[in-house]
């Protein structure tokens, strides 16, 4: 069985929205945050992977919350590298409050990119093996996500100093720092993420302008697109609900 990984964190109000939940970006940046403790801890940190010529990038969050937490809280952050295969990596991430009970569950899908070429390479078992990971043969697929096709709203970004991570391309954090700064802030303010689908297709590098768009598709559905020069960098789905 896969060995798990957990981290005590408590929730400070800067990373928390004006209702006080903690913001969907950051959400995202404690949870990857964690597989790179835990990494560490094993032996395999990113200047471990990276002295192959290698680096980790994601492919698609797929997040699922029952309670998004809020300022103050204490909660337990775990991950669990599952499984992988030649190409891909699947990693599961949970928040859960202080009485245990789930709040969110993230399962993300990796893959390895050669750092010089700039294409994904294959998976490397020396990397991995420390996680005790199931090495499975068959691909699993993310959720599916519906395109935008009637924008309702968009907006025109720099990628600037601070949107770049060590991969040197733009953080997966980002892009829904920018889809969500598109939607309505009345919405923002009603309204709470309760299942989170996110795609990356194309790395985003340092000056270059992105377009972030988005559609209003169900009543409580919202379809959002990250461009580059017309070509579809990342694509995402949202359900939310009222806020309590």
């Amino acid at each position: 069985m896969a060995k798990k990984y957990t981290e005590k964190y408590t929730i400070p109000s800067y990373e928390c929205d004006r209702s006080d939940y903690l913001k969907i970006p950051t959400l995202v940046k404690i949870l990857i945050k964690i597989s790179g403790s835990q990494s560490e801890e094993l032996g395999v940190s990113d200047a471990y992977v990276h002295s192959f010529g290698l680096g980790w990038i994601i492919l698609q969050h797929d997040i699922k919350i029952i309670r998004l937490p809020k300022s103050g809280e204490t909660v337990a952050l775990t991950t669990e590298a599952t499984s992988y295969n030649k190409f891909f990596c699947y990693r599961k991430f949970w928040i859960h409050d202080e009485e245990g009970n789930e709040c969110v569950l993230m399962e993300t899908t990796f893959a390895m990119m050669d750092l010089k070429a700039r294409k994904m390479g294959s998976v490397l078992d020396e990397i991995v093996a420390p996680f005790e990971s199931e090495k499975i043969k068959r691909i699993k697929r993310g959720e599916k996500i519906l395109p935008v096709e009637e924008v309702k709203a968009k907006k025109d970004y720099l990628v600037r100093y601070y949107d770049i991570d060590d991969n040197q391309h733009v953080n997966n954090a980002v892009y829904l720092d920018w889809m969500l700064d598109v939607v309505d802030i009345d919405w923002m303010s009603d309204y709470i993420p309760v299942a989170i689908s996110i795609k990356f297709n194309k790395e985003i590098r340092y000056g270059e302008i992105v377009d972030s768009s988005y559609q209003q598709g169900e009543t409580e559905l919202s379809l959002h697109q990250v461009l580059v020069n017309e070509a579809v960098c990342a694509e995402a789905n949202i359900r939310w609900q009222p806020k309590d």
